[in-house]
Parts: structure tokens; C-alpha cells; sequence
């Protein structure tokens, strides 16, 4: 086997290894930012190919799954730069989607998802990421291109917010 073809051979494989144990959270987060199953399925192949064009850029593999979250995140944002969405009437609306934290049905659970969907952008996103997704503040910061104090910021404003928003409902009297 030629120097050549051995060198793609590892780069297939290094790509593999590290989007293969990605690519679950990638689609989730994709889905979250999106709404949408098939479009997050198609931000996620798009944000898959610019990965792969630009792996040399990736120095250390333990920086993965940030690189590739900020990549989802940026494709996403590429998709709605160039697309112009058909509009819908507003009274054919049913519901926004939700976000999905686990399978379990409870009214509670309903309504969290609710607040935490009703919550600015700036304050959701960094929420999620850390709650859904698992992620550090740090690697919180490297994907929205934040400093470590502006996401601790959000990430307290946003739990602040959901104490605020979230009804927790008064105990019955009996």
C-alpha cells in the first residue's frame, strides 16, 4: 500500500472514530435547533462533510464533539441564511415543538419543556447544551464563541427565569 493511500485510510478512520461517537448528539442537538427531524437530519450530513474537508483543523481528538456541535450550529444557521421558508397562516398553527428531555409523559415535564422553549434564544440554547447535552461551561463557550463568565451569566439568568416562569403550582388545603 502506498504512503498516499495509507494516510486517507487513517484519516477515514480518525473521521470515523470521532463522528461515528458523535453523531447521536449531534443529530439531537440539530433537532433542538431546529425543530424539525428531517431538516436536522440534513444540517447534520451537511455539517458531516465540512467536517471531514476540514479534520487536518482538528489538533486534538478529545476537542471533537465541541468542533462538531459548533459545526452543526453553523450549518444550521447556513440553512436558514440561504433558504426563504414558505409562511404559514398563523391560525393553521397547532403547537410548537418540544423539547424532548426524556420518553416519560407528566404534566410537569409538559410543562417545563414549555418554559424552557418560551425562553430567549441567548438564554435556551446555553441551557440545553449543558442540561441536555451534558456539556461544560467551558465547552459551552467554545461552541456559542462566548467567554466562560457569559455563559455562566445566561445559564443563571435561565434557571432564574424558569423559577420565575415555571408553575410550580401551590399545595392543596385540606
Amino acid at each position: 500500500m502506498s504512503q498516499a493511500a495509507e494516510a486517507d485510510l487513517e484519516r477515514k478512520r480518525r473521521y470515523d472514530r470521532l463522528v461515528g461517537a458523535h453523531r447521536a448528539d449531534l443529530f439531537r442537538y440539530a433537532y433542538w435547533l431546529n425543530g424539525d427531524a428531517a431538516l436536522a437530519e440534513d444540517v447534520v450530513q451537511d455539517a458531516m462533510i465540512r467536517a471531514w474537508r476540514s479534520l487536518d483543523n482538528l489538533r486534538e481528538d478529545a476537542a471533537a464533539k465541541p468542533w462538531l456541535l459548533t459545526i452543526v450550529r453553523r450549518e444550521n444557521a447556513r440553512f436558514f441564511e440561504r433558504k426563504r421558508h414558505e409562511t404559514v397562516d398563523i391560525d393553521e398553527l397547532v403547537g410548537a415543538p418540544t423539547l424532548q428531555i426524556s420518553s416519560e409523559d407528566s404534566t410537569d415535564q409538559d410543562d417545563l419543556h414549555k418554559a424552557i422553549g418560551e425562553l430567549e434564544p441567548d438564554y435556551r440554547e446555553p441551557l440545553v447544551l449543558q442540561v441536555v447535552l451534558g456539556h461544560s461551561t467551558k465547552e459551552i463557550a467554545d461552541i456559542m464563541g462566548l467567554t466562560n463568565g457569559a455563559v455562566l451569566t445566561r445559564l443563571h439568568r435561565a434557571r432564574k427565569k424558569l423559577i420565575e416562569n415555571f408553575d410550580l403550582g401551590e399545595p392543596e388545603a385540606e
